[in-house]
C-alpha cells in the first residue's frame, strides 16, 4: 500500500492509499476496526482510478 494518513483538526482521520485492490480492500478493512484504544464511527471510500502518484506510504502532520 502506498499513501499516507494524515489527522485532521476535527478528530477524523484522512487516508490515501494506491496499491492493488485486494490489498487496499484488506487496508479498509483494517481502518474500519482502527487501534484498540479508538473508536471508527465512520469510514467514507471514494474508488478512483490508479494514478501511481505515491513512492511509499508516510504519516503527515
Amino acid at each position: 500500500v502506498k499513501g499516507y494518513v494524515k489527522n485532521l483538526i476535527n478528530g477524523g482521520v484522512e487516508a490515501i492509499a494506491e496499491g492493488e485492490r485486494e490489498t487496499i480492500e484488506k487496508f479498509i478493512e483494517s481502518l474500519k476496526r482502527g487501534p484498540s484504544f479508538s473508536k471508527v464511527v465512520d469510514v467514507e471510500i471514494e474508488w478512483e482510478d490508479y494514478k501511481g502518484e505515491f513512492k511509499g506510504f508516510d504519516i503527515r502532520f
